[in-house]
């Protein structure tokens, strides 16, 4: 495990536990929504639709149970898990048991079995026709535009798609004109993206490791972004580290990976086609580097990572954590006051390290107590709304 230089006991964990909470809303409200998209883009038969409503039951009024024995990856979660079985789900560590409910989901529909469900994605309708929606031809169009744009405008037109990934009027903030560079500022309470500019730029054979985090439309700007830095040469090399299977609904995997790559090779305008060719290209020749680890999908925050993972971010120029769950696994999932320093809480990371996350969660450091004041006078529930991000460096 990696030592950790900060003290991510300083603040309360966060939990389900108490009514009306986004925790609780999340195992009370969006999950039974997310049982039904299931049963309703797939269909699974009627044991496997019992077996849901099963792990709904459980979750919301029972008590943690090990996965069967016959599970693969029963002496992991067993191990996680140490002290935790037979508690309400609402008491535990909320990262813990909604990282469980997704492993018990692909258990109840047969994702790990040995029948003809195994490996079938239960979230695959819904990434697959967010990529072929309308909204990725408009962005494609912006891309478009993009790609006879100078460096630096490219970059940080890019940077902010994948900052905000599927927010609906990403389209507009890639056009180049100064309304589009102002929507792109809008909602964005830190931004520390000169610092990694800085840092990819300062050295020559720069290495970035960028940490995925949701398939269709976030990971195409995700891989356009990449095509980027290796064209401009801010990168020599880029690490994307995707999850080894499906989880937390739209979280990208290999299979999503390609899947994107061959909708810009598909794509009949010469400036995108030739993104998915380049990235097609970096992919043989090793410039870009699938990789994935099982800890990906560990209920557990970056500090308890294992050597071996720790080993390879310790190698990168820069690390890119996209998204909500990555900066709660990155800072911990904990209560801290908004003011709370990012660099203290990262300060373990064995590399530089950039979140890129939009606000969809309760977690969150490095404001300004003016920044907070602010926003807890407007009365809405800023932390959650998906309307507000952050772009925070640490570079050493």
């Amino acid at each position: 495990m990696v030592p950790s230089h900060a003290d991510s006991t300083a603040a309360p964990t966060i939990t389900a536990a108490v009514p009306g909470s986004f925790e609780w809303g999340v195992f009370h409200e969006r999950h039974p929504k997310l049982i039904r998209q299931v049963l309703d883009t797939t269909p699974y038969p009627s044991a496997e639709g019992a077996m849901l409503q099963q792990l709904l039951a459980e979750s919301t009024t029972g008590v943690l149970e090990p996965l069967p024995e016959t599970a693969h990856d029963r002496a992991d979660w067993l191990a996680w898990g140490e002290g935790l079985y037979g508690r309400p789900w609402g008491d535990v560590p909320f990262l813990w048991s909604e990282s469980y409910f997704y492993r018990r989901l692909l258990e109840a529909v047969g994702y790990f079995g040995t029948g003809p469900w195994h490996g079938v994605d239960p979230f695959a309708p819904v990434k697959n026709a967010e990529l072929a929606g309308p909204e990725v031809d408009e962005e494609l169009s912006a891309f478009a535009v993009l790609a006879d744009a100078s460096g630096d405008l490219q970059h940080e037109a890019l940077l902010a798609a994948a900052l905000w990934g599927n927010r609906a009027d990403l389209s507009f903030q890639l056009q180049l004109n100064a309304a589009a560079a102002e929507a792109r500022s809008e909602g964005i309470l830190v931004d520390d993206s000169a610092l990694l500019w800085a840092a990819l730029s300062a050295q020559d054979n720069p290495i970035v490791c960028v940490v995925a985090d949701n398939a269709g439309r976030e990971l195409l700007a995700d891989l356009v972004l990449a095509d980027s830095l290796l064209t401009q040469r801010l990168a020599a090399e880029i690490v994307l580290y995707v999850k080894p299977c499906p989880y937390y609904v739209s979280d990208a995997t290999m299979t999503d990976v390609l899947a994107v790559i061959q909708r810009l090779r598909a794509e009949p305008r010469p400036q995108i086609g030739s993104i998915g060719d380049r990235l097609w290209d970096a992919v043989r020749s090793g410039r870009l580097k699938v990789r994935t680890h099982k800890f990906f999908c560990a209920p557990l925050a970056f500090h308890d990572m294992p050597d071996d993972l720790a080993a390879e971010f310790a190698t990168a120029t820069m690390t890119v954590m996209k998204g909500d769950l990555n900066y709660r696994r990155l800072v911990g999932d904990r209560y801290w006051p908004a003011t709370t320093p990012f660099d203290e809480t990262v300060a373990y990371f064995p590399s530089p390290v950039t979140a890129l996350r939009t606000l969809k969660s309760e977690v969150l450091v490095g404001l300004t107590s003016e920044q907070v004041a602010q926003l807890d006078a407007t009365g809405e529930r800023w932390r959650t709304s998906g309307g507000y991000a952050v772009i925070q460096v640490r570079v050493g």
